[in-house]
């Protein structure tokens, strides 16, 4: 995968230190308890990793593939109109991590990289984290300033109370 496909120079630099925050950008973290157990760890990556998380907030996703993988393009929708190209950068399907990080490609209306990643701690309690770096591309991202990563925090947070939605529906079945 080449490096100049991407609209920013720190491309993976989310794969060792999720929390990674190249100068010139702003950070976002956002942790989310989803329950406990092997189950729910199962299930949560596998909304994860199949975008079905994305989906039931109701973007759209059109990606390459069925399942996040290194090289794999996908296109955000929203608002249905808002495009936001991608590339997935990393991937991660461990017994007690999964997850996925995307960077911004040209014409996303924001330059940087975004990881979903569910982990099971020693306790067995699973987590959402969501993570990013990004700086405004385009003049509508720059003219909303903090507001814009007001919208980023939001969806951040939306993330996990959907993941822990879809983890206690499967629960109940």
């Amino acid at each position: 995968m080449s490096s100049e496909d991407f609209t920013y120079d720190a491309v993976g630099a989310t794969r060792e230190n999720v929390t990674a925050c190249p100068p010139g950008f702003h950070p976002l973290h956002v942790r989310t308890r989803l329950g406990e157990g092997e189950p729910v760890f199962r299930r949560a990556a596998e909304a994860v990793l199949t975008w079905e998380m994305h989906r039931a907030l109701g973007v759209g996703i059109d990606a390459t593939a069925p399942r996040a993988a290194e090289g794999v393009d996908v296109t955000v929708t929203l608002a249905g109109m808002i495009k936001a190209p991608c590339r997935i950068v990393w991937t991660a399907e461990e017994p007690r991590r999964a997850g996925w990080a995307y960077g911004t490609l040209t014409g996303h209306p924001e330059c940087g990289e975004e990881a979903f990643l569910v982990e099971r701690t020693g306790d067995g309690t699973v987590w959402l984290t969501i993570a990013a770096f990004s700086r405004p591309a385009k003049w509508y991202a720059r003219a909303g300033g903090p507001a814009t990563r007001g919208l980023q925090n939001a969806y951040a947070r939306r993330c996990g109370t959907v993941l822990r939605r879809l983890c206690a529906a499967h629960d109940a079945t």
